[in-house]
């Protein structure tokens, strides 16, 4: 099960509704080792695409970077489908890096722009092409320092 703090479930959602009708994507990042998911790291779609995601690459990098001065991990890594549901496709699951991470995934095609309500976020863990659905549990914070 994927525990996330409310705040940082609530921004995942708002960076999809920002950049539909591309797809948002982004990091959660954790201490190491911990699974606690406690620090959004929204990320640039270098693709700018409304059915695929790409991060960039110099971004991406710079991340890595801070994540092992900070002693982290991603423990999630997300992005948005735009006009499905959000369920990993076929190239999520050949891009999937990080066996311990969450994949969270957030459909923004029925209503991207609809109000505040709520999005789900599902998520997944996707080792060796396998792909596994977990529950999300939307919760109290996990730690301090959560937004960049």
């Amino acid at each position: 099960m994927l525990t996330v703090d409310p705040e940082i479930a609530a921004a995942i959602i708002a960076h999809a509704r920002r950049d539909h009708p591309d797809e948002a994507c982004g990091v959660v990042a954790g201490p190491a080792g911990s699974d606690q998911a406690i620090r959004h790291v929204p990320m640039l779609n270098a693709a700018m695409s409304p059915t695929f995601y790409e991060f960039d690459s110099a971004e991406l990098l710079r991340l890595y970077q801070d994540l092992e001065a900070r002693d982290e991990e991603p423990v999630v890594i997300y992005h948005s489908h735009t006009a499905t549901k959000a369920y990993p496709s076929r190239t999520d699951i050949a891009l999937a890096q990080e066996p311990g991470a969450h994949y969270v995934l957030v459909s923004t095609a029925d209503g991207a722009h609809e109000g505040d309500g709520p999005l789900p976020l599902r998520s997944y863990r996707i080792v060796d092409g396998e792909v596994t659905e977990e529950e999300v549990r939307v919760g109290e914070p996990a730690g301090s320092d959560r937004t960049e």
